[in-house]
């Protein structure tokens, strides 16, 4: 099995395993296999067979150790349900063991279109099976992750995708992301390749192993990836309906005219912190913002633009940012590191959270100092103003009645759609590096 290269390396593979599928679709990245504890190996030249790229169409930050999983869910078939943003001619899967205590083997990995939106059933016609470069078992070590070979599926976009995963073994603890807002399925045994989802019971509103889905297509202008909190990670956006403000984007970019044809990953990890690691007693809140951009962010194929929505939680979650300077300092290294990579970087300004618990004068303050500083101090080459879009005019340290999901920090259907509108589209392929205000 080979090493997947970083992103610079995703366009140079393409026509070898092509062949060998027999359909028109380009190959990157050697054998499929992407191990992050891995070195990595020389790209071999090869002419493409299609004129296209691969450019990831969902994805789902770790975000830690799934409790209750210490001897893992060997000899149980996990079913993902994902949501697309952009279609292709062919798919692969992103698999990993950040978090795990010991190599985890799946020995069947399948991939298919759902009979119904947000259910385990398969569309008859649809199910195609995952390999992995010798074969269809992958072996991913403790802290790695893994890239799978193409498979041959028309995904179309705003589509729900089936991701089923097979292990026999007890595998030590589980890799997930904890706030999908989308039901996911468990059944025992191998039923990875069942059309039927009869044997596959609601398991919880959370993502496993899985944590990304590319798509190749021939129209594509990149992809935005957004580094957010749990504004991005979409927690109180009604379950299974997928109204987080990146899934109002990504319509957006499907259908307003002149739109740029461009994926929305959602790279939203709820508690995340621009400056710190997720407290011991709260590791599931993820590593720091700013260590994210390089784990997160830069490896998604076809990225081309990010969107910091970070900040809030520094100044919420103890121990706290007592000094503004400290986040803006963050926000321009974010910028400078993302920018170093070839990104177009937009900064999103901090919502208000008046009305939270958490909330006082004093953070009020440093919250409008950053504000005031993502504004105007050219940090970024564009500004989202969420604060903007989320404020009631009347009292803008807090969020207008009709976008607050009730507890004052987290927007509801309403709020995320009122974001999703706060993004000029234009800017995100404009290569104009001075800073303006959306």
């Amino acid at each position: 099995m080979g090493v997947v290269s970083k992103r610079g390396a995703f366009g140079l593979l393409a026509a070898l395993l092509v062949v060998l599928l027999g359909i028109a679709l380009a190959i990157g990245t050697g054998r499929g296999e992407r191990v992050e504890v891995a070195a990595q190996q020389p790209a071999p030249e090869v002419v493409p067979a299609a004129r296209g790229e691969w450019v990831g169409t969902w994805s789902a930050s770790p975000s830690g150790a799934e409790p209750g999983t210490r001897d893992g869910l060997g000899g149980q078939t996990i079913r993902n349900v994902v949501r697309t943003s952009v279609g292709g001619s062919g798919v692969r899967v992103e698999l990993s063991n950040r978090y795990g205590s010991r190599p985890v083997t799946f020995t069947h990995v399948t991939v298919a279109l759902p009979s119904a939106l947000g259910g385990p059933t398969a569309h008859e016609g649809t199910m195609h099976r995952v390999t992995f470069g010798d074969g269809t078992a992958v072996t991913i070590p403790a802290g790695g992750s893994v890239l799978s070979d193409a498979v041959p599926l028309d995904l179309p976009p705003a589509a729900d995708l089936l991701v089923s995963l097979y292990t026999p073994d007890a595998t030590g603890p589980v890799t997930y992301h904890r706030m999908a807002q989308q039901p996911n399925y468990l059944a025992r045994g191998d039923q990875s390749s069942q059309l039927s989802g009869a044997g596959f019971t609601h398991a919880g509103d959370v993502w496993r192993y899985l944590t990304g889905v590319q798509v190749f297509t021939s129209a594509s202008d990149g992809a935005v990836v957004a580094l957010g909190d749990s504004l991005t990670d979409g927690i109180t956006s009604t379950p299974g309906a997928n109204r987080r403000w990146t899934d109002f984007l990504a319509a957006r970019l499907r259908e307003e005219p002149d739109a740029p044809h461009m994926a929305v990953l959602n790279q939203g990890i709820s508690g995340n912190r621009l400056l710190r690691d997720g407290a011991p007693d709260r590791l599931f809140n993820g590593a720091s913002g700013l260590s994210r951009l390089h784990s997160d962010v830069l490896h998604q194929p076809g990225v081309s633009a990010v969107v910091v929505q970070l900040g809030v939680n520094d100044l919420l979650l103890e121990p706290r940012a007592s000094d503004a300077r400290l986040i803006v300092h963050g926000l321009n290294q974010l910028a400078e590191e993302s920018r170093a990579e070839g990104l177009r970087v937009l900064g999103a300004t901090l919502a208000p959270f008046g009305g939270h618990r958490g909330w006082t004068p004093e953070l009020e303050q440093l919250r409008q100092q950053v504000n005031e500083q993502i504004r105007t101090a050219g940090i970024f080459d564009a500004v989202v103003d969420f604060d903007a879009a989320l404020h009631d005019p009347a009292a803008p340290h807090l969020m207008l009645a009709a976008f607050d999901s009730g507890d004052g920090l987290h927007p509801n259907d309403h709020g995320f759609q009122a974001m999703a509108q706060a993004v000029d589209l234009t800017t995100l392929a404009d290569h104009d590096t001075s800073a303006q205000a959306l």
